[in-house]
């Protein structure tokens, strides 16, 4: 796999590289700014590009802009875009538009290394991933009806586990459990969550975040 990293931060990103390197990945193009992460995406032509939410020149949602103007000249080019904090609304905004070879991960768990290859490879598979901090935070967020809480303790389980962009068999492995068995929860989660069962895996991590980032009936919210 080729990669391209982009972090203002020169500390993160050698240390991605070296992660990548030392796994056996090849890292083709670096980049400190997101205009320049886009240049270098178009030029080196890598499999995945590697980037920072926050980079020069307002730190704010640069690396999101960047990976959307990737992603738009090159549908097949995956990202894994960073962050230093838990927003679920940066996830929603970058996985929704097209959710397959996209994902969200904090920093501090990609200097994981198995982690970090984990999730570029599941991207380069076509699979969605998002960060499981992001995703306990949304299953803890509170609601006046919350059929979430009508779930039973495995089913709140697959439920993270799809929300967090992973297949029916890798929930099995996961947990121990037949893929014929994460298919039955799944149903009936999906049933008491009044959501379609849409067959494609990405179509169904959109509904699961959209259902838990979603504030209606959570106390004290302005609509």
């Amino acid at each position: 796999m080729r990669v391209v990293v982009a972090d203002d931060s020169l500390l993160v990103r050698q240390g991605v590289v070296h992660i990548l390197t030392d796994a056996g990945l090849e890292v083709v193009g670096e980049a400190q700014d997101a205009d320049q992460a886009a240049q270098v995406a178009s030029s080196r032509q890598p499999d995945a590009v590697v980037l920072d939410i926050r980079m020069p020149p307002t730190f704010t949602d640069e690396g999101i802009v960047a990976a959307q103007r990737i992603r738009s000249s090159r549908p097949d080019v995956c990202v894994l875009v960073l962050s230093e904090y838990v927003d679920p609304q940066y996830a929603m905004q970058l996985i929704s538009e097209r959710p397959e070879g996209v994902g969200y991960l904090l920093k501090e768990r990609v200097f994981d290394g198995a982690v970090l290859v984990d999730a570029l490879r599941r991207l380069e598979a076509g699979q969605t991933v998002v960060d499981p901090a992001i995703v306990s935070r949304l299953l803890a967020r509170p609601r006046r009806r919350d059929p979430v809480q009508t779930l039973s303790q495995r089913e709140r389980e697959v439920l993270q586990l799809v929300a967090e962009g992973l297949s029916n068999r890798s929930i099995s492995t996961r947990l121990s459990v037949t893929e014929r068995t994460v298919e039955a929860h799944i149903r009936q989660i999906f049933l008491k969550l009044g959501l379609d069962d849409d067959p494609s895996s990405h179509r169904r991590v959109l509904a699961v975040l959209a259902y838990l980032r979603s504030d209606a009936g959570a106390p004290g919210t302005s609509r």
